[in-house]
């Protein structure tokens, strides 16, 4: 595999490997070997270790004494912690495209909602996650703060995982997330700040518990099992 872009050599070998942490391919606790990487891809060993402090970076993985780069561990802490910040910096992105949103940009984002209800009826999840996040790029720089847009940037691949983990839990989960991006350009085009918020708020603590009691759910029957088997 060879790679041929604009990015760095080190952010495609780090968007390659958070791919496949995002959609569970590897597991928390799981390895990465940097002289396997390296070999898979053909690309140097100084390479890969870049691309691991960037994934250090976006939270998607720890690099440990003697043990190197390991997947993170979502607990509930983390998934908490990481709701808690999307929802304030969506909201101050929200809130700032209200005040400057012109019709002509609210295009963008009846086209992205359309390509989202298609993909929901479609039962297209993977589509449907794309154009999740392609939404929320396109919102952010509504915020004309760089620092606010970077911060977001480097949090979405941990984001990523969360939400891609959400729309796989429950059938319905695909119809919430619909709702939100429906209602979301509602109010950005009755120009109403606080419904904006609101509904936010509530969207980020209802995928937050959602996924929170998947992975305490996850840890019992571990426990659980672990139990019997030195029985």
């Amino acid at each position: 595999m060879s790679f041929k872009a604009k990015e760095s050599l080190s952010e495609q070998i780090a968007q390659h490997l958070a791919k496949q942490i995002i959609h569970g391919d590897m597991l928390a606790g799981d390895r990465i070997q940097e002289l396997r990487v390296a070999g898979e891809l053909d690309v140097s060993r100084g390479s890969v270790r870049e691309a691991l402090l960037i994934l250090q970076r976006r939270q998607l993985i720890d690099i440990l004494p003697r043990r190197g780069a390991v997947v993170k561990e979502m607990s509930e802490a983390h998934v908490r912690s990481l709701y808690e910040v999307m929802q304030v910096l969506l909201g101050l992105v929200i809130r700032k495209a209200i005040k400057v949103v012109r019709e002509d940009d609210l295009d963008a984002f009846i086209e992205l909602v359309h390509g989202l209800q298609v993909a929901a009826e479609e039962r297209d999840l993977d589509a449907f996650f794309v154009l999740s996040f392609q939404f929320l790029e396109h919102a952010y720089p509504f915020a004309r703060n760089v620092f606010v847009e970077d911060i977001l940037i480097n949090m979405q691949p941990a984001m990523q995982r969360a939400y891609f983990m959400a729309l796989h839990l429950e059938a319905d989960e695909v119809k919430e997330c619909l709702s939100f991006f429906k209602a979301l350009v509602e109010t950005i085009f009755r120009r109403d700040v606080r419904s904006a918020l609101e509904i936010i708020r509530e969207f980020a603590e209802h995928q937050s518990e959602l996924v929170e009691e998947s992975i305490t759910r996850a840890r019992q029957i571990e426990t659980a099992w672990g139990s019997r088997r030195r029985k």
